[in-house]
């Protein structure tokens, strides 16, 4: 069994402007790294991130002084003319209109399709499963992006939900228990986004035993429990 914290990247100044922000690299904004410093990451013995600026820097405010293995397929998604621009900047564009209308099954104009960015998000995380049980690694964070947590929930997740049920804010992730027969259970873990900082942890023993049994049963911690 190995327990996964998949946990998205600090607040940027994009994020917290409401932009697509994908293949952009920016730096966490002043906001999102005090936010961080508020909080204590859980224990884990390997790191993994993706290799985009904002998630590297997330890494070494929550894990100081441990390189993060970088999986390039953990990337965020590239939104391609959308890119950078927020609904305002959009409104009135019958391009990003019809994108809306579809609910979000169309590709990125001049970016990538919805299909095969979740795709090699969720094979950079089957590379994580088979590196982490060749080395017998029991517990990993994974410190990535929004669209690549929704992908691998999406993916993994029992009882099944659907790409959209796993959003999460900046700072905040999932706790995901992945059993010898590669399914997943799942428990959610507030972080810093609207209600102040906290971190992805444990939901306790008697949860998880009874995730382990397929039912979905998951914790969300307080903001006060989780402050340094």
């Amino acid at each position: 069994m190995i327990r996964m914290y998949l946990i998205r990247h600090g607040s940027t100044p994009g994020n917290r402007e409401h932009r697509y922000i994908g293949r952009t690299e920016e730096d966490l904004c002043e906001e999102g790294i005090l936010a961080l410093k508020g909080q204590e990451a859980p224990e884990v013995q390997r790191i993994y991130a993706s290799p985009m600026r904002r998630c590297i820097q997330t890494a070494k405010i929550l894990y100081p002084g441990r390189a993060p293995v970088k999986i390039e397929e953990f990337r965020e998604c590239d939104f391609g003319r959308f890119e950078g621009k927020n609904y305002q900047d959009l409104s009135g564009d019958p391009v990003y209109q019809a994108w809306i209308d579809s609910g979000g099954t169309l590709g990125f104009p001049g970016g990538e399709e919805p299909g095969w960015f979740r795709r090699r998000c969720v094979e950079g995380f089957d590379k994580v499963l088979e590196d982490c049980r060749r080395d017998g690694i029991e517990t990993a964070a994974l410190i990535v992006h929004g669209g690549t947590i929704m992908s691998i929930m999406e993916a993994y997740a029992r009882p099944k939900g659907s790409y959209y049920d796993f959003q999460v804010g900046n700072g905040e992730g999932y706790e995901l228990v992945i059993t010898d027969d590669g399914a997943g259970t799942c428990g959610i873990c507030p972080g810093s986004s609207a209600g102040g900082p906290g971190m992805a942890l444990s939901s306790g023993a008697a949860d998880r035993a009874s995730d382990r049994k397929g039912r979905k049963n998951y914790q969300k911690m307080s903001a006060k429990d989780q402050r340094r």
